[in-house]
């Protein structure tokens, strides 16, 4: 039996100043299944400022044998919808045990609640998890600490039959240190919380159109769980030891039910991909710690978006052992701050960090912004003193992140990829068949600088790039398609729906233009400064004052191409400022680099 339930602050449209649209769903999945859905139908950011177009949900499941487990809670803001929800279908007292797949807030909001309603509760998670549970909730509770291959029997349902008998899988990093799988033996399911999951807020309860979700399952991927590939290829290789997987009750989003091998093969494909090799960035950071998650997290996906391997180091959680490896096998590594009065775990951690550096990596490091940091000042100093090379200038936080700030950690950590990909870079330029690559060189292009802002003040993020790759795709609607390679930052504004601006550089008159944006932009820089535009003219960016003409563009379709994305767009508005004058035109002598 399915039911639905819409909060008291639901909405049916989205207008300036009114409240969010959030509401519930309440399904059965399984056998003494039930799923719990929160849907954030409005939310458009998250984690380290990552835009949504489709909202998202927060999923918790309530699974009943001869003992009833609660997997997961829901976001803060649905306390006062969640929590009746909740009683409808049982007493809170008559819940055993809250397996608790990790801790971030967004599913662990309302488990000091729950401690409050059943201070008897047995709170399940891994040793991390109730480490940080600790210092989150501020309250006593009874725990179990489990890892992989220990089990969780909650005894034979009496109506039903079935023996609901869970098993864990450490997943650490996917995306936070303390995250566990549990796979319950008597439905098939496994929860994985974030890991396959996607920012997508329907109210389809499972993968019914995998040609809707695709793209939001992409695009996750990419952000939360692309810098972690090892991780997911480590996490995939204990998944495979189970028996047969029915469905994937994921923390975000649709359920994985309908389409399950797609979706695990789009995910092995993908770590792959990431994981061939051994050059890769090792990007440090001290978990519940300042912002330092979430700023790592944006070096990280830097790094990956310049087709750099990546992986995540929390100074915190990982061993001893594992951390010297991870170090001292990276051929970069990346450093935050840490607390100036770190704990002796953490000194120790940080101790070995340091030792185990190498003379010819490359190093940097970046402000936690935790309140207590040590100086980046003397942290930089610290690994000048030990030789290595700079990656970039040490990235200085001086206020509460803001989306500025993460779009500069990210563009530091592209032009990190860029150096470590370099050699790979060239080879692939040299590679290319020489007659071949003459021949495709003369494909000729107008020259044109792509523009895109969002957002206002503090939260303002903008963009520009020079493009040759353009060309008109559509009459009806009036669509054109640009190439924008994956290491451009300026790629991050130009999701599906998001709006741009194309510039059309006039013949006589574009070089000073052309040498403005083809320079190297420090990370964070002003691509505007000293360069005339004429504002608001286009909703998507700035117009250039010397530009021939201009399109305004709404991204409607983006197709993956090996190093770059093709971008469809539809052309809403544009203005031609001389009639006469003629669009520069770029000729190549090769075709195998720009």
């Amino acid at each position: 039996m399915a039911a639905a339930t819409t909060s008291p602050q639901a909405s049916t449209a989205t207008s300036p100043g009114a409240p969010p649209r959030l509401s519930l769903q309440r399904e059965t999945i399984a056998a003494d299944t039930t799923a719990i859905r929160s849907l954030d139908w409005d939310r458009s950011r998250f984690d380290i400022e990552f835009g949504l177009r489709n909202g998202t949900t927060y999923n918790s499941f309530l699974v009943r044998g001869e003992r009833t487990a609660l997997i997961d809670t829901s976001h803060l803001k649905f306390e006062s919808t969640w929590l009746p929800l909740l009683r409808e279908q049982i007493d809170p007292k008559a819940i055993d045990c809250l397996i608790v797949s990790h801790t971030e807030p967004d599913h662990s909001g309302l488990i000091g609640h729950l401690i409050d309603l059943n201070p008897e509760i047995e709170i399940v998670a891994s040793k991390v998890a109730i480490q940080f549970l600790e210092d989150q909730v501020h309250r006593p509770f009874r725990s179990r600490a489990v890892k992989s291959g220990e089990q969780l029997d909650l005894g034979t349902n009496p109506d039903s039959g079935v023996q609901h008998r869970f098993e864990f899988l450490s997943a650490p990093n996917l995306h936070w240190p303390d995250t566990i799988f549990s796979f319950d033996h008597g439905t098939g399911i496994l929860y994985t919380c974030d890991a396959f999951g996607l920012h997508y807020c329907s109210d389809d309860l499972f993968d019914v159109d995998p040609g809707a979700i695709a793209p939001d399952f992409r695009f996750y991927y990419e952000c939360l769980m692309g810098p972690n590939a090892r991780s997911v290829l480590q996490a995939m290789k204990r998944m495979d030891a189970l028996p047969a997987i029915h469905t994937i009750a994921v923390g975000h989003g649709p359920l994985l039910r309908h389409h399950l091998g797609l979706w695990l093969d789009d995910y092995r494909s993908w770590s792959s991909e990431r994981s061939t090799g051994e050059t890769y960035a090792a990007v440090c950071y001290v978990s519940q710690y300042g912002f330092c998650d979430r700023l790592s997290q944006a070096i990280a996906h830097g790094i990956d978006k310049a087709g750099a391997q990546v992986q995540l180091v929390d100074l915190r959680a990982t061993d001893a052992q594992e951390l010297t490896a991870l170090v001292g096998e990276a051929s970069a590594v990346v450093v935050p701050t840490w607390p100036a009065q770190a704990d002796a775990d953490l000194q120790a951690s940080i101790g070995t960090l340091l030792a185990a550096l190498k003379p010819k990596q490359w190093v940097a490091c970046y402000d936690a912004f935790g309140g207590n940091d040590q100086p980046i000042d003397t942290v930089a100093g610290q690994l000048r003193a030990l030789g290595q090379k700079s990656a970039f200038e040490p990235l200085r936080i001086r206020q509460v992140p803001n989306t500025g700030d993460y779009q500069r950690c990210e563009e530091a950590g592209t032009d990190l990829g860029q150096l470590l990909t370099k050699a790979k870079t060239i080879a692939a330029i040299k590679a290319l068949d020489g007659d071949l690559d003459k021949a495709l060189g003369r494909l000729s292009g107008g020259l044109y600088v792509v523009t895109a802002h969002q957002g206002e003040g503090a939260d303002a993020r903008s963009g520009a790039m020079v493009a040759s790759w353009v060309s008109q795709a559509s009459f009806d609607p009036p669509g054109i398609t640009v190439a924008v390679a994956k290491d451009r930052a300026i790629e991050a504004l130009m999701q599906v729906g998001d709006r741009f601006v194309i510039n059309i550089l006039r013949e006589d008159n574009h070089q000073e233009l052309l040498r403005h944006f083809l320079r190297r932009f420090p990370p964070g820089a002003d691509r505007f400064a000293g360069v005339s535009t004429l504002e608001g003219m286009a909703a998507g960016g700035p117009v250039l004052g010397d530009a021939l003409a201009f399109l305004g563009c709404r991204v409607a379709q983006r197709l993956e191409g090996p190093d770059h994305w093709i971008i469809y767009a539809v052309v809403e508005q544009g203005n031609v400022s001389d009639t006469q004058a003629h669009t520069a035109v770029h000729h190549r002598k090769v075709g195998n680099h720009y």
